[in-house]
């Protein structure tokens, strides 16, 4: 190894740097490097690979939350990713001379824009008006860093090991990194670190490539700069390890700018960003940036939700909740002193710990989920039905607004019909519907929806400063005439709800009449792209 490496000097001193891909090769004995350095030099494959799917998930991820259109999203920044790619790969050809340098130094700029993307894109999207600009740029940006990373290493160990073994191990190496990327981010990565830290996690895992390869390619590189490299190395990892540390502070910045008043609480779960912002004029809650309830009129959508579904069935003792992790609907449905039982079912326990424990929010919901008759349920709603056995005299679908494929599921055919397997042929079901006003293709579609898995339904809306116009569908098995009068002992706990009022909510104006629409199946998700088109014209 030693005369080897005497070899190599001689070579620096004729005039390369380091090894070239010139024919001057052929006339020159290989710079040799023993079998550990090599194994390592894989791993770095490896790692390279997981690190660059990790970024591509990451911008997918991050547009589809503040841009919502996740197909779309996921679409662009996949296509312009590759093409990046391929741009990086077809660019190396361009690098003759100083091939392990090159290699650390692009290692060290992909750390860097990859750690930083999430941060980065977060602050952009509150501080720019050009954010696709940002977005896709960065992406681009990234992806000719990636591409360049694995034909340099490929250049590197083509002096050291026979090609066909190269290119077999090194792709290999490539495709499980990859594997691991796609297993890691939905599984681990997302919920138990999120966007934020997990690309700074990522961006300080390439930096450690660079600082590794420092060492790994000695023999190869010239003496003069190593220090340099290891120096900038170890400051970029620094870098992106106090940004990990303070990414909450990270995240509230970008927040602040675009939350209208003060953030009292956040908090991000495995599955969205739950977010309490306090004015003069109450307190609001945000999912995912989405605006949930004010607490100055959430009682005129949680009443209307609520009553009418209660006071179709004479005396209900066994109610559901799907989704309504906030406590507010099963607050009023324990206004009704025949309820036995309340069933909450909500995919976040972050979400109905919140409900539980938050002052604000307890008071709000009046302590609602510490009542005895109360039990939670952290689960998929729809798995929770496939595995239940139980039926219920009413039933509240409570979920946020069909903004994802995730919750488009919940308001397909195949959810209502199994959900109708858990009803009583007297039972009554509520579900929250959207606005007509501002989207009544969405607002049809999940009437019609109800309607194809064989219930009778029933529109109402009603009105809140705070969202306007919004829908609902009372539905029931059997056909029904809607509910008129509210029981004293009822009326006097309620707020907003009276026996006029009631009548008001099923009287739907020319506006809001029905549209033609197609229904919502889990194999056409047509819901989420009526909701995404509708809404993109207001937002």
């Amino acid at each position: 190894m030693a005369n080897e490496h005497s070899s190599g000097e001689q070579q620096h001193a004729a005039g390369g740097n380091e090894q070239s891909q010139t024919t001057v090769h052929a006339a020159r004995t290989p710079m040799s490097m023993n079998r550990a350095p090599l194994f390592l030099l894989y791993l770095n494959v490896l790692i390279v690979a997981t690190c660059g799917l990790i970024y591509e998930l990451l911008a997918g991820t991050l547009a589809s939350y503040v841009l919502g259109d996740s197909v779309t999203q996921f679409s662009l920044v996949i296509g312009i990713y590759l093409s990046a790619l391929g741009a990086g790969a077809w660019l190396s050809r361009f690098i003759e001379r100083r091939l392990a340098r090159t290699f650390l130094e692009v290692e060290l700029g992909v750390a860097l824009l990859g750690g930083c993307s999430a941060p980065l894109l977060f602050l952009c999207f509150a501080y720019l008006s050009w954010f696709h600009v940002a977005l896709y740029g960065l992406v681009f940006a990234i992806g000719v860093l990636v591409g360049l990373e694995l034909p340099l290493l490929m250049r590197i160990l083509k002096e050291h090991v026979d090609f066909r073994d190269l290119v077999s191990r090194a792709l290999a190496f490539d495709y499980i990194g990859a594997l691991a990327a796609s297993l890691l981010f939905p599984i681990l990565l997302v919920p138990y670190l999120g966007l934020v830290r997990t690309s700074l996690l990522f961006g300080a895992m390439n930096a450690a490539v660079a600082l590794w390869g420092t060492w790994l390619l000695a023999p190869i590189l010239s003496r003069k700069g190593v220090a340099g490299l290891r120096g900038r190395a170890v400051l970029v990892i620094g870098l992106l390890a106090a940004g990990f540390i303070k990414s909450e502070s990270l995240t509230t910045l970008a927040e602040e700018h675009l939350f209208e008043h003060p953030i009292v609480h956040a908090v991000t779960s495995p599955y969205q960003r739950i977010v309490v912002t306090q004015s003069d004029s109450g307190f609001r809650l945000f999912l995912d940036g989405n605006l949930q309830f004010h607490s100055g009129d959430e009682y005129r959508y949680h009443e209307a939700l609520v009553h009418p579904a209660m006071l179709l069935v004479d005396e209900p003792r066994r109610v559901l909740v799907l989704g309504g992790g906030d406590g507010l609907a099963v607050r009023e449905i324990l206004k009704h002193d025949s309820v036995e039982e309340v069933v909450l079912v909500d995919l976040d326990p972050a979400m109905t710990h919140l409900s539980s424990t938050f002052s604000l929010l307890v008071e709000l919901n009046q302590s609602a989920l510490h009542d005895p008759r109360v039990r939670v349920v952290n689960q998929d709603a729809m798995s929770w039905l496939e595995e239940s056995e139980h039926a219920f005299d009413t039933v509240i679908i409570d979920f946020p607004d069909p903004n994802s494929f995730a919750l488009g599921k919940l308001y397909t055919r195949h959810f209502y019909r199994l959900l109708k397997t858990r009803l009583h042929p007297e039972s009554s079901v509520a579900v929250q519907c959207t606005s007509p006003m501002i989207a009544p293709q969405s607002y049809w579609c999940i009437l019609e929806t109800l309607e194809a898995a064989g219930l009778q339904v029933q529109p109402y809306h009603t009105a809140m400063p705070s969202f306007g116009v919004w829908g609902f569908a009372l539905a029931k098995t059997t056909a029904f005439e809607v509910p008129k009068r509210i029981p004293a002992p009822l009326q006097e706990r309620l707020t907003y709800l009276n026996e006029t009022g009631m009548a008001a909510l099923f009287q739907m104006p020319e506006d809001l009449k029905p549209v033609d629409v197609e229904i919502n199946r889990l194999n056409n998700q047509m819901l989420v792209k009526y909701y995404e088109t509708e809404w993109s014209k207001w937002n």
